[in-house]
């Protein structure tokens, strides 16, 4: 019988044996009730934007007030007030009844210094005429023919033209009026794209370019941004702010950015496309610095970090950390360098 066998051993042979049994059935067992639930996640990858934030204003790429060369009355208008023109669109007729004339006048004087000329020519040809004659012939035609395009050029200055694409605005004289030269008589801004002129302190000097990308937003627009790209930055830093003039060009096909409009602007100084990125639960803080729990191996590893940029919820990690490790995002709290854990809730790492 098993009980009268076991009741023959000596004490100290059962209870190895019962020790050796509860160690062989139960261990596994025991280790995984040590090993301390914890949140975790897997570290990726992404870009990261350095950037800075700073106001400005909305200018037009363009802007002129129309002016006429010529003194005259206007006869026509060709526009109404906040129309959309196009480069070479007639804006402006002045009269031009007495041009008109002088250009006729001018025609007529010259064709008749061309003829006197061919004249003057064949006769100098023929011996019977003198080279002074026909020298001052060919003065008078060349004469002529100047006033001509002057008169003609004079003419054309009664079609008042747009120099450029844009939007007029407010007109400052009606039908009928007599215009000196240099009257103003409208503005017009080009609009697409727009410009941004924004100040950026001296500190950033080192790591402005042309090229570098911006987002611009609106009061008029709060929830959109409009992206634009640094086309100039000034040559001299302004003393009084200690900072330096930025210029950037920004697409508007639909118009909505007007010049004069208070703008917020993110220039980004610099973009890393493969930056390490972690959530901001996992960082601990410390009086040196920061540092992470890595699971290796199902047990915790204190991992110190070096921290970069900040940003909503997630941290840049300069050092320390490569992306697809598995890091500790819930219950740190709980956990010591080297003890066991068993990762659970949040999306886990191989």
């Amino acid at each position: 019988m098993l009980s009268g066998s076991f009741g023959r051993l000596p004490v100290s042979v059962l209870t190895a044996f019962f020790i050796s049994f509860a160690f062989v059935l139960g261990a596994p067992g025991a280790r995984a009730q040590n090993a301390v639930p914890v949140e975790a996640t897997t570290v990726e990858s992404g870009a990261v934007r350095d950037e800075v934030e700073v106001v400005g204003n909305i200018l037009a790429d363009e802007t002129v007030v129309i002016r006429p060369e010529i003194s005259g009355l206007v006869k026509e208008i060709h526009f109404s007030e906040g129309d959309t023109v196009e480069d070479g669109d007639l804006l402006f007729s002045l009269d031009d009844e007495i041009l008109t004339a002088e250009v006729a006048e001018a025609k007529a004087a010259h064709e008749l210094a061309k003829r006197n000329f061919e004249r003057s020519k064949q006769l100098y040809s023929r011996k019977v005429g003198t080279e002074r004659t026909r020298d001052e012939a060919l003065a008078e035609m060349q004469s002529s023919e100047a006033k001509l395009a002057l008169a003609k050029a004079r003419l054309n200055k009664t079609k008042i033209r747009a120099p450029f694409s844009g939007i007029v605005g407010f007109r400052e004289i009606s039908v009928g009026a007599y215009v000196s030269a240099g009257t103003d008589l409208v503005r017009l801004v080009k609009t697409d794209p727009v410009e941004v002129s924004f100040r950026v302190p001296e500190r950033f000097l080192g790591v402005l370019r042309r090229g570098q990308k911006i987002t611009v937003r609106v009061d008029a627009f709060p929830d959109r941004g409009f992206s634009g790209e640094v086309f100039a930055l000034d040559n001299v830093v302004d003393v009084n702010g200690r900072s330096i003039q930025v210029r950037a060009r920004v697409p508007n096909p639909d118009l909505l950015l007007r010049p004069g409009l208070f703008a917020r602007v993110n220039l980004v100084t610099e973009l890393r496309q493969d930056a390490v990125i972690v959530p901001e639960a996992a960082i601990v803080p410390t009086v040196e610095g920061a540092y992470v729990y890595r699971v290796v191996d199902g047990k915790a590893k204190r991992t110190e970090v070096t921290v970069g940029r900040r940003m909503a919820g997630e941290v840049e990690i300069v050092d320390g950390l490569s992306a697809g490790e598995t890091v500790i995002v819930a219950g740190q709290q709980k956990v010591r360098d080297g003890a066991p854990v068993q990762p659970v809730g949040s999306a886990q790492g191989a």
